[in-house]
């Protein structure tokens, strides 16, 4: 255990973001591309089933802003399609745990994974942190994903980046969510500024989930 506990400590990163412009640029600009992330090349064979933890803050998110990603971000993984999700509630994670959430980069209560692919008949855990949340200008959302196996306690995937509105590249990738992914949103999206820290990262967590490793 000793040994995953270092190895879910080991991706750090620190950025910047800002508000979103949603209209795409006048000169195109290719969409982002997330590149601080490893994993295996393909997912285990008998990674079927995936306990997803719920965001955890930190210092970076107070509880109430973490708590209103949940939703967005198991919509993300599920949209994947890569493996069954089973969603750990803030109260459950308090109950089993003694925390609402807990952080990929801290010391892990003793025998967590395998408490959790007991409880919830489960091949790996799923962890997400918000590394960066600025709700103000500039709009930050920062995310870490960490894929880690209840067998072998070993990182089948990891994610750690920052989300800039200023970016141009991510202005285009908004523009094309909620112009494809997202159109139930589209008229939203339309006005001049993005001002919305859930919408922005539900961009975002689409993006981080895409770069999980195929089947």
């Amino acid at each position: 255990m000793k040994s995953l506990v270092f190895a879910l400590a080991g991706c750090v990163l620190f950025t910047g973001c800002a508000f979103l412009e949603i209209d795409p640029p006048s000169v195109p600009v290719a969409a982002y591309v997330p590149s601080n992330h490893q994993g295996d090349a393909r997912l285990p064979r008998d990674l079927q089933r995936v306990a997803m933890l719920p965001a955890h803050g930190g210092n970076h998110a107070d509880p109430e802003s973490s708590s209103a990603l949940d939703p967005v971000l198991l919509a993300a993984l599920q949209r994947q399609v890569r493996f069954e999700v089973v969603t750990i509630s803030r109260e459950d994670c308090r109950r089993l745990f003694g925390a609402g959430s807990i952080g990929s980069t801290e010391a892990l209560p003793p025998g967590l994974l395998e408490k959790i692919a007991a409880t919830y008949a489960v091949d790996a855990v799923l962890f997400t942190d918000i590394t960066v949340y600025q709700p103000y200008r500039p709009l930050t959302v920062g995310l870490r994903g960490k894929l880690a196996s209840a067998k072998d306690m070993r990182l089948v995937w990891a994610f750690d980046e920052v989300f800039s509105g200023e970016d141009a590249a991510m202005r285009t990738s908004v523009h094309d969510y909620y112009a494809n992914v997202d159109k139930s949103r589209a008229m939203d999206v339309s006005s001049a500024v993005l001002q919305s820290p859930t919408r922005f990262g539900a961009v975002a967590a689409d993006l981080m989930f895409r770069t999980l490793p195929p089947r």
